[in-house]
């Protein structure tokens, strides 16, 4: 993007954006160099690396936040940083210490402040950390190198039209396997999820719900964001599962409701026969950050929470917190917020 152009903040949707830097590191013989910002948005890499053919590659998701006095800061950006790490465990690719993961991504948010959507637009700076497989390598085994890159584009809301309820469907299909890599931020997860998210979405429906990959009785995922539902007894319930990605805005607002909103939580089987248990319900995510779920279509029946069209009051109520926190509005708990010097 052209330094003179300008962005109209109030239209931002989820697309890529070209943004002035980015951060790039590269592991070999052991070690990782120190790393670098660079003005080029191309990678180029071996033909046979891993991440090309096996899927050994993983990434993150996170946001910058521009507050009522202009500072920027991060949320959790250390918790984001834990997970790659339990990615790349799983699939036997080297750590990123969390020093130089949270440094990384400080340090592509200065590169890129005038990207930073204004406070009161609801636009954040988007930050995408990855790490591929690389070099020279065709048999199936880990790589000899690695990359691990950060970049960032300001966006808007991922569910246009914002705080307000959307539909999703059952799908009959699987995002992960059981005791496979469900629980990683994995690639491999996404691409499965793709032919469910079409048919959803050529149904006119939001996105779909993913099952549990053993028994498909149990909610696992809703899209590529966690499922929570509010019960009528008033408990914040999400599911458990091994094929859950561990979302850290889910486990913030685990948090939130039972020490802001004062709501009994539980993690735990969220049974398909048994929604009329909850009142309201939602997806949450990084991206996402909470969409309230009007409906849920099962045995070609849609089954209605609070309302298609207007927002629950506790669903609306987590939202308010958790973004007031997120933009310095609200103080949140020790170690949430990181600012960008």
């Amino acid at each position: 993007m052209n330094k003179n152009e300008k962005i109209n903040w109030d239209e931002l949707g989820f697309d890529y954006i070209k943004t002035d830097y980015r951060y790039i590191s590269t592991w070999k013989d052991g070690n990782w160099n120190e790393g670098t910002l660079t003005k080029d948005n191309m990678i180029t890499i071996s033909e046979s690396s891993t991440a090309l053919h096996y899927g050994q590659q993983c990434f993150e998701g996170l946001k910058a936040y521009r507050t009522k006095d202009g500072t920027i800061q991060l949320f959790r950006p250390n918790r984001n940083a834990s997970r790659m790490n339990d990615s790349c465990d799983k699939l036997l690719m080297p750590e990123i210490p969390n020093d130089k993961f949270i440094d990384a991504c400080m340090q592509v948010v200065k590169a890129n402040e005038r990207f930073v959507p204004p406070y009161g637009t609801g636009g954040t700076l988007y930050i995408r950390p990855f790490i591929i497989g690389v070099g020279d390598n065709i048999g199936v085994k880990p790589a000899p190198e690695y990359i691990f890159s950060v970049f960032c584009l300001p966006v808007g809301p991922y569910f246009k039209g914002g705080l307000t309820p959307v539909n999703f469907m059952i799908s009959d299909y699987d995002r992960a396997a059981p005791y496979g890599t469900g629980q990683q931020k994995a690639g491999g997860n996404y691409a499965a999820s793709l032919q469910a998210h079409k048919i959803a979405s050529d149904r006119g429906f939001a996105d779909c719900i993913f099952l549990d990959p053993s028994t498909h009785t149990k909610i696992d995922e809703a899209g590529a964001a966690n499922f929570f539902g509010i019960t009528k007894d008033n408990k914040f319930v999400t599911p458990i599962s091994s094929s859950i990605l561990p979302s850290i805005t889910k486990y913030s607002l685990l948090e939130l409701a039972k020490d802001y909103l004062h709501l009994e939580t539980v993690e735990e089987d969220v049974l398909l026969d048994d929604l009329d248990r909850f009142k309201e319900a939602g997806a949450c995510g990084t991206a996402a950050v909470i969409t309230p779920i009007g409906g849920i279509e099962y045995k070609d029946k849609l089954h209605v929470f609070h309302s298609e069209t207007e927002v629950g009051p506790i669903t609306k109520k987590l939202y308010e917190t958790l973004v007031g926190i997120q933009f310095g509005d609200i103080e949140g708990p020790e170690g949430w917020i990181y600012k960008v010097n």
